[in-house]
């Protein structure tokens, strides 16, 4: 076990004075922290349990039925009832290859060495090093049969290099180290949305598109035919099974065929309250163009309203998808005992603080994802404890009774399973999330939630941000020049400052050198 770093003494006497708790308490939390995340047995008969993660790409967790959202999801909500819903789940960061590698590995990107991208326009990553071997060659190591179908996004061929005995689609058909992908083509598309020009069927396919040809005919089909022919595979095998079926959608550009494109009607869409709203007091990096859809001044009201509609339908299709796998996994008889894992990397913006896509922020509707874990062996229930992404691994590992393969940041869910909210008496409800890169460009941002507040620490910047979630959920409000909050600054830097010093942070150095300077920007002399 680590030592822990002693907090700053100026710190620890203003943490003192603000909140309850003894230093001796906190570290004490955070050994147990570390001890949290050992595997153990997966149930009393010991009985490796059959495994499958259905993985999805920027996938909001608002939208469902089963929250209460405007599509409707009978297959995702028929799931959710047999479940454990955490309906408070986090990412650990808004982009798609650190997200994926964080919940693969249950460690961050200073450990397992993936804190960017792959394989796009200005990135210095090609791939999760091999020695990562993360989920997959843990679970071949212990004698599963592996199988892995469809986007991976963690360098090329990685399932395979990985063990993995069935592999399909996107996982096994990259070549390694290729070329980066660069938009070229929605550079020039977007010049020309700038001059009023649009693209076929009057809509603006870096955005929203209507799909020819029918839902069987979309590449999200395909990797549904895969996922029956993994299902089928596996039900014939004399070992225990770990899956992965891996979807590009609901990814922006939001595209899909009839009936998804015309499901809803983008006239009489609610748009959020904030929508298009103008960012005040914000973080510069906020304004970058990291991509070329974040360019959105040509945006019209109802070409805002266009992709939200495309995505709703998106979701509608994702129910579909999940259904028909759901239903194949009953008639091949692997359903009754199946761990079933529904999961989204990240959400995504769809116009709230007229933000697109992704990129160096921590809001809501980037940083909260869908989460499902099903045991059979546990009852139903709903946590409302904040999770992370990077729990999976050390979950499934218990499970799975898989291997150790190395120090783990996340920490197994199944007590929280087994007892609910309980399970995590005296235990601070902070996530901890991070956005160091985005294809080359440096940010190394991170920050820390409660589930009234929320503090984001720009290194690269000299504004950061501080949100009271209990009056402006929106997030429309910095308040971290307001003294009235001082108090919960020092709280919430003291969290960030914990949760640093537990998962080794190389940040930690530069954040204990900023603390007096953020925790002076509420007095009145720094205006």
């Amino acid at each position: 076990m680590k030592k822990l770093l002693l907090l700053p003494s100026l710190l620890l006497m203003t943490l003192l004075a603000a909140c309850d708790g003894s230093p001796e308490s906190k570290a004490q939390q955070v050994a147990a922290d570390k001890t949290d995340a050992t595997p153990q047995v997966a149930s009393s008969e010991g009985k490796q349990p059959n495994v499958l993660i259905l993985f999805f790409d920027d996938m909001r967790f608002d939208t469902f039925s089963y929250r209460g959202g405007p599509v409707q999801t009978p297959n995702i909500d028929a799931l959710a009832a047999e479940s454990t819903r955490f309906d408070n789940a986090m990412t650990t960061t808004g982009l798609c290859s650190p997200s994926r590698a964080a919940m693969f590995t249950g460690r961050w990107g200073h450990k397992n060495g993936l804190d960017d991208n792959v394989e796009l326009f200005h990135s210095r990553k090609y791939q999760l090093d091999p020695s990562q071997g993360g989920l997959i060659k843990r679970a071949v190591d212990t004698g599963y049969y592996v199988g892995y179908v469809g986007k991976w996004h963690i360098g090329p061929q990685g399932p395979k290099i990985r063990g993995a005995q069935f592999i399909r689609e996107h996982a096994d058909t990259r070549v390694r180290k290729p070329r980066h992908y660069v938009p070229y083509q929605d550079v020039a598309s977007i010049k020309g949305y700038e001059q009023g020009q649009l693209d076929q069927g009057d809509e603006k396919h870096v955005y929203y598109q209507t799909l020819p040809g029918t839902y069987e005919e979309t590449h999200a089909y395909d990797k549904v035919k895969f996922g029956k022919e993994m299902l089928r595979a596996a039900a014939q095998q004399d070992k225990p099974f770990f899956g992965v079926v891996s979807f590009n959608q609901p990814h922006p550009p939001y595209r899909v065929p009839e009936p998804y494109a015309s499901m809803f009607d983008p006239k009489e869409i609610e748009m959020p309250a904030n929508y298009a709203k103008e960012r005040t007091l914000k973080p510069m990096a906020q304004d970058r163009v990291l991509w070329p859809w974040h360019e959105v001044e040509h945006m019209t009201d109802l070409d805002w309203r266009k992709s939200r509609s495309f995505y709703y339908g998106a979701i509608a299709m994702v129910d579909d998808i999940v259904g028909e796998l759901l239903d194949t996994a009953k008639e091949v008889g692997l359903y009754d005992d199946l761990h079933i894992v529904l999961v989204g990397d990240q959400g995504s913006m769809i116009g709230e603080h007229n933000l697109f896509d992704k990129g160096p922020y921590a809001y809501d509707e980037l940083m909260r994802i869908p989460l499902i874990i099903r045991n059979p062996e546990v009852e139903p229930r709903i946590v409302n404890r904040q999770v992370s992404l990077m729990d999976i691994a050390p979950t499934l590992a218990q499970w799975m009774q898989l291997p150790d393969d190395g120090d783990v940041d996340g920490r197994p869910l199944n007590a929280l399973m087994e007892q609910g909210d309980v399970a995590d008496a005296g235990r601070e409800d902070t996530a901890l999330y991070a956005y160091e890169w985005y294809n080359g460009s440096w940010f190394g941002l991170r920050a820390i939630r409660t589930p009234t507040s929320k503090f984001v620490w720009y290194p690269g910047d000299n504004r950061d941000e501080l949100y009271d979630l209990s009056k402006d959920p929106l997030e429309l409000n910095n308040l971290i020049f307001d003294p009235d909050y001082h108090q919960e600054l020092v709280r919430l830097t003291g969290l960030l400052e914990q949760e640093l010093q537990r998962t080794d942070d190389p940040s930690l150095e530069v954040f204990q050198h900023h603390l007096k300077t953020i925790l002076k920007q509420q007095q009145p002399e720094w205006h």
